[in-house]
């Protein structure tokens, strides 16, 4: 049996001739204007103890009764799989993801994913969309994502994400010389031939990144990109439109590009590099549940790290020395 929720509450005054489901978001702003509709229909809420519909005007003055038991969104599986856990509490998760684990399932992959890992550390989150994942990194992307662990939680998650608030940044290495940071304006839709793939296109969804320089290689450049918008692949197609793709990227990043004189080691390093060099390096927000501004950062992973090593040492002159 799932969490069972009983709440009830008058619809006032200056709700009058409003819709029954947009008065019911201002009395129950905790839960979501589609998730309040849906319990409409199933007759989970009752106004002055009718069933009655979304599109009714209210009178204000209504006595509302929610009863409602959540039950589980759908049939993924809770799996085993170890998490790197940077922050928990009562209302939220920030997990570190490594660049080998999938979010969710899908074509190809039913299982093994970030979403099944956290049915098993918290079955609770089986009620929430997605187990409480609000947004998501792309395989082979690593780094800080954030989950929630109840429905007032996931609302005003994702009313940030929805408003731009949430501050996400992104360390990326890219196969150019960059001579100065920048902001990307281009529209993202789906590829017209290529249906897995994004591209820029004038008549897709708005899409901003900002980036600056972090440090500058031979070749290569890592870069700190701020999202302002979160498209699918967003940063992997903004690189790449501006022809300095994302080293390592299997979908948008090219042939890969060697520096002048590079060593058996730089080579090893850039061809042995097995996915996009993009972690995300730091997530910041205000905390559902106390109203507080506050963010985390994650350390490069083992992999990443050792590839700037070795073009650090490539553009000095050196020799990477093993330990």
């Amino acid at each position: 049996m799932g969490e069972r929720i009983e709440r009830s509450a008058i619809i006032p005054g200056t709700q009058t001739g409003r819709r029954l489901d947009r008065a019911l978001a201002a009395v129950f702003p905790q839960y979501s204007r589609s998730r309040l509709q849906a319990w409409l229909k199933s007759g989970a809420i009752t106004v002055d103890g009718v069933a009655p519909r979304a599109k009714d005007a209210v009178r204000g003055g209504e006595q509302v009764r929610l009863r409602v038991t959540l039950e589980n969104e759908g049939a993924v599986a809770p799996e085993p799989i170890a998490l790197r856990i940077v922050h928990e509490d009562e209302t939220l998760l920030v997990i570190d993801k490594p660049p080998s684990l999938i979010v969710h399932p899908g074509a190809g992959h039913p299982g093994g994913t970030l979403q099944n890992a956290l049915l098993h550390y918290d079955p609770r989150l089986a009620v929430l969309p997605r187990a409480g994942i609000v947004h998501r990194l792309d395989r082979g992307t690593s780094g800080l994502l954030v989950v929630a662990r109840d429905l007032t939680a996931h609302k005003r998650l994702v009313e940030q994400l929805q408003a731009r608030s949430v501050g996400r940044e992104y360390l990326v290495l890219v196969s150019a010389a960059v001579t100065s940071g920048g902001r990307v304006e281009a529209a993202i839709g789906r590829h017209r031939r290529e249906r897995t793939r994004m591209a820029v296109r004038p008549d897709g969804r708005a899409a901003v990144t900002h980036y600056r320089l972090e440090e500058r290689f031979t070749a290569h450049t890592l870069l700190r990109c701020m999202l302002e918008t979160g498209r699918t692949h967003q940063i992997r197609v903004h690189m790449a439109w501006l022809r300095q793709p994302v080293v390592g990227d299997p979908v948008y990043g090219g042939r890969i590009r060697l520096p002048k004189a590079a060593s058996e080691e730089v080579i090893a390093a850039l061809s042995g590099f097995g996915r996009q060099a993009l972690h995300a390096a730091r997530l910041g927000l205000v905390h559902p549940a106390t109203g507080e501004a506050v963010s985390w950062q994650s350390p490069l992973p083992a992999d990443f790290a050792y590839l700037l090593e070795v073009l650090r040492h490539h553009r000095e002159g050196q020799e990477l020395t093993h330990v």
